[in-house]
């Protein structure tokens, strides 16, 4: 038997010592390939994603990497303390120090590879049930069909077996084999009771608080500045919450006479404290590496919906047409009649409006503004479901999509309402309202007035053509 098949079947044949070893690799990989399935999907991963968005996944990747890396690293740390009877007596048969690091070595190879495997099938495998989770979970509006994560599945497999063959170098180099007689008393020397600082344990409850609220009170853009400092608070936090805070209550009730020496709790919190001493690294880590990986799933997705839901809000219509000024009446029709003719031949059901927009000289503005009439407003917000605008005779209303500052400093509806529109025969019409919308697509700032005014009005100066479809849905969305 040389080397290697000896390292091979101590993996195989020793399933129970390096099983916990191996499910808690498998689950790093596969709560990373979750994140890589979400960060590489299809409905995030398009074009109207942000770069800060972008910017702040690819950091919540770093930052589930870099805490694998010291999860794995603990567990194998862990894993190795377990086997020091093992080295003892491969001591006592003449293994030398070289040999146990090579051994270590192989077998976290082989361990890492299979869990790497292991994790990544297991992700594939509850791949749609997780993108049916966070559908509602996350309240997403549309839904993530399943795909094959190809791109995910190359970087989870390179990214893993990578950090297993550091951490096998890096364990193999600083592996110390103590003396015989301290390997083969394993662990049974004591290790003393695990103590808790309280101070400490008044930091990590803090931290948590302001983690957790700031996280909580957070929206819109907002939420992808905080996302980074917010991660870094709540995992100092976490990490005090396992090793203090937890120990710190555990004592508490130890110290409870009445609640200590009921029944069998004294054994219960006696091996309790000492467990959650030993394993607090473990609980910080995987609360961590879950915690970034959702965590950043829904910033992701949260930043995608505010900037989606700005630019549905800012172009409420399918598709819009607008034609050069110089482009003559015979062009614009062959235009529309082209763009009829696509989405009939695609069975597209779209339903269409079109209308003149014509600006008229204003004196007091100094610039060109336009009037539209009721009936052509109204036309175009019964397409997209907006309240249709009914002005008196003797009024205008200023419509306007945005807050947006004019080159003067001023808005819009400002400036629009401090003037008055003039008619034919002298008389004026005074503007009595400011709304906003979107029905005009991204004109910002004009006068919707009276169909009977509107004739009254002086001469056009400017004249352009607009013409939008919305798409008609039917049925239920599909998953």
């Amino acid at each position: 038997m040389t080397f290697r098949q000896f390292a091979f079947n101590n993996v195989l044949r020793n399933k129970r010592l390096y099983i916990a070893y191996f499910l808690s690799s498998m689950f790093t990989v596969m709560v990373f390939f979750t994140f890589a399935i979400f960060a590489f999907h299809p409905a995030f991963s398009n074009g109207s994603v942000n770069q800060n968005a972008l910017l702040g996944m690819a950091a919540a990747g770093g930052i589930i990497y870099v805490f694998s890396f010291f999860f794995v690293l603990y567990s194998m740390s862990s894993f190795l303390q377990s086997r020091k009877k093992e080295f003892g007596l491969l001591i006592m048969l003449g293994a030398t120090n070289k040999q146990i690091r090579l051994m270590v070595f192989l077998e976290n190879i082989l361990i890492g590879f299979f869990a790497t495997v292991g994790g990544t099938l297991a992700g594939l495998l509850f791949a749609k049930a997780i993108l049916l989770v966070a559908e509602n979970v996350l309240i997403i509006s549309e839904s993530l069909p399943f795909y094959f994560p190809t791109l995910a599945v190359v970087v989870t497999f390179g990214s893993f077996m990578l950090l297993f063959f550091f951490i096998s170098v890096f364990v193999s180099f600083i592996l110390r084999t103590n003396k015989l007689t301290d390997l083969v008393k394993g662990d049974k020397q004591s290790k003393g009771e695990p103590k808790a600082s309280v101070f400490l344990s008044v930091v990590a409850a803090l931290l948590l608080l302001i983690g957790y609220g700031t996280a909580v009170m957070v929206e819109g853009i907002l939420v992808v500045y905080a996302m980074i400092p917010v991660i870094l608070v709540v995992t100092l936090g976490t990490y005090l919450l396992f090793t203090q805070l937890s120990v710190f209550f555990i004592r508490r009730f130890k110290n409870n006479t009445s609640i200590f020496w009921r029944k069998t709790n004294m054994l219960l919190f006696s091996d309790l404290s000492f467990r959650m001493k030993d394993n607090a690294r473990t609980f910080f880590m995987v609360a961590i590496i879950s915690t970034v990986a959702f965590s950043a799933i829904g910033t992701l997705y949260g930043f995608q919906s505010y900037l989606t839901k700005g630019v549905k809000e800012m172009n409420p219509f399918t598709f819009t047409y607008s034609p050069w000024l110089d482009d003559s009446k015979e062009i614009i029709e062959n235009d529309i009649k082209k763009i009829n003719a696509i989405l009939e031949e695609e069975n597209v059901e779209a339903k269409m409006e079109d209308m003149e927009l014509t600006y008229y000289e204003m004196p007091e503005q100094d610039r060109q503004v336009l009037i539209a009439k009721a009936s052509d407003y109204n036309r175009f917000a019964t397409l997209i479901d907006e309240e249709p605008l009914n002005p008196e005779k003797n009024e205008a209303i200023v419509v306007e999509q945005s807050d947006v500052m004019l080159a003067e400093g001023t808005k819009a509806s400002e400036i629009l309402m401090a003037s008055n529109i003039p008619l034919e025969g002298g008389e004026e019409i005074k503007p009595s309202q400011v709304i906003k919308s979107a029905v005009l697509g991204e004109l910002n700032g004009y006068y919707v007035v009276n169909d009977e005014i509107y004739s009254q009005l002086g001469t056009v100066v400017r004249s352009d053509h607009s013409a939008a479809w919305r798409r008609q849905r039917t049925g239920k969305r599909s998953k």
